[in-house]
């Protein structure tokens, strides 16, 4: 018996948990709160694909003449070699049977309907990928092939990471989902309840909180919700999240307090414990709530209780979480989203809120990007090093809307002091902080992916949206992560207010070029979406665009809009998509843009060489005083050599520097090369202080003439390249 129940409700990730309820039982456990989390989603997925239900269904489909398509009749028909392999594939997909893989790879061993059309191009896309990769490639089309078969057949809500979304998606009004709720129950509804029914049994919550991240698990919700209502009648429900936080603030229809009496706004820790524990004397105590009072929905934000800093949050907690039985998958599209879908990340935040707060599409009006609060370095290693001890995973994805530079290096660097080995990820903004030092910081920490918003590459644009970078330096910023070895993902954009044709074409030009310099390993597309708290949606007219706005009962953020250029964004939409796919995979980069539309477009008017001249950048020569100097390899083998020329004698230390593949030889004179090395330990990661550029400075020219051509000189420019920092 626990006196919370947290549940994420299907559907979002297949491989790794939402860290909504994680963070949230982290912090009721520093207040004593019993709760009980569990990711509802995952565990429909695995009751849905097991032999025992694809049984049930098949025979459901058949009985009830809805296998209409040729491509779920072959399914149909090969219904017997698609339910033998099944709870092995499942099995294999959770880390369970990697030896499966060969089986899998073995021709003609699962049956294929047309999510393997694609297969032709497999080994083009794979190249020289291992068996195992593979094997999880194969694997998820073919239960791809399954969920098109319950699509069509059996529910067409359905979604491996969404389920009814549409019903979500700007719904100003709550009629549509309300009359939905109101039929009978879907299939996967009838499995959702069951297992739900399971739990309330077990857990006896008082206080059942639903996380709702997405419009993808908003019916969901819903129908668990109406279930506890109809069954536990004692039992309260509240509902928080992404989804109320950006789209449920100007709720007012009284039917949504049907099926939750509460809905929380922003963090969720303290107006959670306050519903967990209220305080009759005060006659309700609410922190950003809304619930019904007299047949009328109100809102209340009557505490007086300040919102707890992230330091006083806790330790997210995944206990309770089926961690082992989540599954990886593999789509070929993408190699950044590959990222979300293959293995186990632990989640975590360096920062609440975003430190820039100013791109005008963003809802930098609301909490959640407005209030700035990092944490520091040490606190977040002592959680990575509790998460790796709860979950035994050492990946981790920070979630952070764009991390600091400053908070990446103090992270870095607190990871190399105490010789983690961690592999991370994380979004962040394209500026100039990022230098190929910080970068070859970030990758030794185990750093190994980021990705960016460059939005619209260009730069009138770029202005516009107030993204505080540059065409420019975008190219030099990503150049600098991909010579540090690691993976870059752009977010891009088309169709924002005031966008010409010309822009539109120029901005692909851009993104061809940064393919084929090789500065950029991954990007997508997304058509600009107007929402109600951003400054583009709070001032429309600054942006000559006209909303097209209605009454609003229940959602409000995706707002249509007129766009007064007149210009039809959609029809950019397949070539865009269909050029950077190709792009990525190092295919038609020479083609005139033109043959990716079936319509005219004029020629870009960006230079072919535009990113390559970005990129010619001279050394700069101008270090900050205050700059940190670090060295990441190891000591050198040193040996002292002399020569002798017309009577005088020439001293020099020859160090041999070895990394895990290569060895670096610098030679130096024998009194220069002595007192670097005296101070190569002080450079060292592990050092308590490392010194400042101004510190080494002064400390040479006590002995010596002349820094900065002893800094510049090229035996120190070769360790620059080889791990020498300047931070």
């Amino acid at each position: 018996m626990k006196d919370l129940l947290l549940i994420t409700p299907p559907f979002t990730q297949l491989n790794t948990p939402y860290p909504a309820t994680c963070y949230l039982k982290g912090f009721l456990n520093t207040k004593n709160i019993s709760s009980f989390q569990m990711d509802l989603g995952i565990e429909v997925i695995l009751e849905l694909f097991s032999k025992k239900t694809f049984q049930d269904i098949f025979k459901n489909a058949f009985n009830n003449n809805r296998i209409v398509s040729e491509n779920s009749q072959r399914i149909y028909t090969l219904k017997n070699a698609y339910l033998q392999p099944l709870d092995d594939v499942m099995a294999f997909l959770q880390g369970k049977k990697p030896t499966f893989a060969r089986h899998i790879c073995s021709d003609n061993f699962l049956p294929q309907a047309s999510r393997f059309n694609q297969l032709d191009n497999l080994d083009w896309a794979f190249g020289s990928m291992g068996m195992q990769d593979k094997a999880k490639h194969l694997a998820t089309l073919y239960l791809e092939d399954l969920s098109d078969f319950i699509v069509e057949c059996i529910d067409a809500n359905f979604g491996f990471s969404r389920y009814a979304e549409r019903l979500g998606q700007s719904a100003n009004a709550f009629d549509e989902l309300y009359e939905q709720l109101e039929s009978e129950p879907t299939y996967i509804d009838g499995i959702t309840l069951k297992i739900l029914e399971e739990k309330l049994q077990t857990v006896q919550p008082k206080l059942v909180c639903f996380s709702v991240p997405f419009p993808g698990n908003l019916y969901s919700a819903f129908r668990c919700a109406q279930y506890i209502k109809t069954n536990y009648p004692e039992i309260k429900i509240a509902m928080g999240g992404g989804f109320p936080n950006t789209e449920l603030r100007s709720v007012t229809d009284i039917r949504v307090f049907g099926f939750f009496d509460f809905i929380t706004l922003d963090d969720g820790e303290l107006p959670i414990e306050l519903l967990a524990f209220p305080n009759p004397s005060k006659g309700g105590e609410y922190k950003r709530t809304f619930l019904l009072e007299n047949d009328t929905v109100v809102y209340k934000n009557n505490s007086s209780k300040p919102d707890y800093k992230q330091s006083e949050l806790g330790t997210p907690d995944y206990s309770d979480l089926l961690l082992t039985d989540y599954i990886s998958v593999i789509e070929i599209a993408n190699p950044m989203h590959s990222l979300w879908s293959d293995g186990r990340w632990n989640k975590l935040t360096m920062a609440h809120g975003c430190y820039w707060g100013k791109c005008t599409f963003c809802d930098i009006s609301l909490d959640y990007i407005k209030i700035y609060e990092p944490i520091a370095a040490k606190l977040l290693v002592d959680r990575m090093e509790q998460l790796i001890e709860q979950t035994g995973e050492t990946g981790f994805h920070f979630v952070d809307e764009a991390a600091p530079p400053a908070l990446m290096k103090a992270l870095a660097l607190e990871i190399l002091k105490r010789q983690l080995t961690v592999t991370w990820w994380t979004n962040i903004r394209f500026e100039k902080n990022f230098t190929k030092d910080l970068c070859q910081l970030l990758k030794a920490s185990g750093c190994m992916a980021v990705s960016g918003g460059l939005e619209v590459a260009s730069d009138r644009l770029l202005a516009l949206i107030d993204k505080g970078v540059t065409v420019a330096q975008v190219a030099q910023v990503t150049r600098n992560f991909t010579e540090s070895n690691m993976m870059v993902h752009a977010y891009l954009m088309y169709g924002y207010p005031t966008q010409t044709v010309q822009e539109t074409v120029d901005s692909l030009e851009m993104v061809r070029q940064l393919f084929e310099i090789g500065v950029l390993q991954s990007g997508f597309w997304h058509q600009f979406a107007l929402t109600a708290h951003s400054p583009i949606g709070l001032n429309p007219s600054d942006y000559h665009i006209i909303p097209n706005t209605k009454p609003i009962t229940f959602a409000n953020n995706d707002v249509e809009f007129t766009d007064t250029t007149g210009i039809d964004h959609n029809q950019f939409s397949l070539g865009l998509k269909k050029s950077l796919f190709n792009f990525m995979h190092g295919i038609g980069l020479e083609l005139p843009l033109q043959d990716w539309f079936d319509f005219k477009i004029p020629k870009p008017t960006i230079q072919p060489d535009f990113i390559y001249h970005c990129l010619e950048i001279e050394t700069n020569f101008s270090i900050k005083p205050t700059a940190k100097i670090m060295w990441l390899g190891t000591k050198p083998l040193v040996t002292e050599h002399f020569k002798t020329k017309r009577g005088n004698t020439f001293y020099s230390l020859k160090l041999t520097f070895h990394n895990t593949t290569s060895v670096l030889d610098i030679t130096l004179d024998k009194d220069k090369g002595t007192w670097f090395l005296n101070r190569l330990d002080s450079f060292s990661v592990t050092s308590t202080t490392l010194p400042s550029f101004s510190e080494l400075k002064k400390d040479f020219e006590t002995h010596f003439e002349d820094f900065e051509l002893f800094w510049f000189s090229k035996p120190i420019n070769q360790l620059r390249d080889n791990g020498l920092l300047v931070l």
